[in-house]
């Protein structure tokens, strides 16, 4: 984080920290000690400051990121031990009220994967726009093992993966190391370690750099037709193309190609 960043939510021995940092709002996972369990507290915060960062005009990328040698090993166990089973849902309806929202916020969201990121924590990196993975990342959806399946963690690893890796992972709980996952298509890319955080924000830095209004429509746009038939889905992205060009922010990209020059963006 640069000297710039600013504190938007929590406090610095919380659970979640929540960032401004220049373009960047950067959400941080730093329960380092406990390996970041996702418990109920902790899924409504990083909620919360993804609609903050997503009502933020200066926020173009959002980072999720953790602290110690684990990106998650998922849902914080000790709650779902002696609960009623209305009580159990809105654990599991809590979590699936963060993964949504990442989808819904207007800004990418990129994960910063070091360490494990087991059951839920696997599914918040499968749930994330972009993946950057350290080499010492683990990935994993062992609930199986505990007669808990992973069906939550399902949803998004099914879409990242496909039908026979996810029933892989979902069946047997057995890891698979961060070059496995790039390639499975679990995470985008895989880098040293020392070099991770300045590759995601590297990246995070050049997204940052267009029109955020014309990626918040195509990140919008992906999530509407990546479900649909094909015939559907070009019919729809061909309406979505045309309103798209009569934004400013179109306009100007287009004329400054055209005449050899830097877009100036409006995000409008």
């Amino acid at each position: 984080m640069g000297e710039d960043s600013q504190t938007t939510s929590a406090t610095v021995d919380a659970a979640v920290r929540a960032e401004v940092d220049g373009a960047l709002g950067v959400i941080t996972l730093a329960s380092a000690r406990r390996r970041n369990p996702l418990s109920s507290e902790v899924m409504r915060e990083v909620t919360e400051s993804l609609r903050v960062f997503d009502g933020d005009p200066a926020v173009r990328v959002v980072v999720i990121r953790a602290l110690g040698p684990a990106f998650s090993a998922g849902h914080d166990l000790t709650e779902l031990v002696g609960r009623s089973l209305e009580e159990e849902r809105a654990i599991f309806d809590c979590c699936v009220e963060m993964m949504t929202t990442i989808h819904r916020i207007r800004q990418p969201v990129i994960a910063e994967v070091a360490g494990m990121a087991f059951a839920a924590g696997c599914q918040l990196v499968a749930t994330c726009d972009l993946a950057v993975a350290g080499r010492s990342a683990r990935f994993s959806t062992p609930g199986v093992k505990i007669g808990l399946f992973c069906s939550t963690p399902m949803v998004a690893l099914t879409r990242a993966v496909g039908r026979k890796r996810a029933m892989h992972m979902l069946l047997t709980g057995d890891l698979i190391d961060a070059d496995t996952a790039a390639d499975w298509g679990l995470v985008g890319s895989v880098v040293d370690d020392d070099v991770l955080a300045g590759s995601v924000r590297e990246l995070a830095t050049r997204i940052a750099a267009s029109s955020a209004s014309t990626v918040a429509i195509g990140k919008q746009a992906f999530y509407r037709q990546i479900e649909i038939a094909e015939d559907d889905a070009y019919e729809l992205m061909s309406a979505t193309m045309a309103e798209n060009a009569m934004t400013c922010d179109a306009q100007e990209g287009i004329s400054a190609f055209l005449g050899k020059r830097d877009p100036v963006w409006k995000d409008c």
